[in-house]
């Protein structure tokens, strides 16, 4: 995954996003993936879903190039908020308590 990671950052060095884009710019981008995601599953379009998952990951490793992150420790951070949560499911949602 590192590698993988790497490549998406590199692959955005080279094409100017980093540098010539914003974060603000970034976020939007995920939103619209976010949005292609909510359609494909919507459809139930397997082939779509998967795209619009990768998508949305590609973004998010460039926000977090372009913050100064590293993509990795942001899913680490998050995770060990979540780990202990405690919760239920209502209407198909995790709740937290």
């Amino acid at each position: 995954m590192q590698n993988l990671i790497k490549q998406i950052e590199q692959w955005a060095e080279d094409r100017n996003i980093v540098a010539g884009s914003t974060p603000r710019k970034q976020a939007e981008k995920t939103m619209e993936e976010c949005f292609e995601l909510l359609d494909a599953v919507t459809k139930n379009d397997r082939p779509e879903v998967v795209d619009a998952i990768g998508d949305i990951v590609v973004t998010l490793v460039i926000q977090a190039r372009m913050q100064g992150l590293d993509f990795t420790e942001c899913v680490e951070s998050a995770y060990n908020v979540i780990k202990e949560r405690k919760g239920k499911l209502i209407d198909g949602k995790f709740v937290k308590e």
